[in-house]
């Protein structure tokens, strides 16, 4: 997900993501130790949107002080 398009969210949508990528990251993470492999590029790819959306976040929270 690009930053243009989680900027065009409202910050309870982002949060939402959030709560979905983090479960998301869990189940690969635990399919990985099951052995299951193939995983690794999704979890890389979910990390680093969960930290967009996290900076984001924190951008949105800090500007509507």
């Amino acid at each position: 997900m690009t930053a243009d398009k989680i900027r065009a969210m409202d910050v309870a949508e982002i949060e939402n993501k959030v709560k979905e990528s983090a479960e998301q990251m869990f189940r690969i993470k635990f399919q990985m130790g099951m052995g299951q492999t193939g995983g690794l590029k999704k979890l890389k790819e979910l990390k680093k949107d969960r930290a967009r959306m996290l900076t984001i976040i924190g951008e949105k929270n800090k500007g509507a002080k």
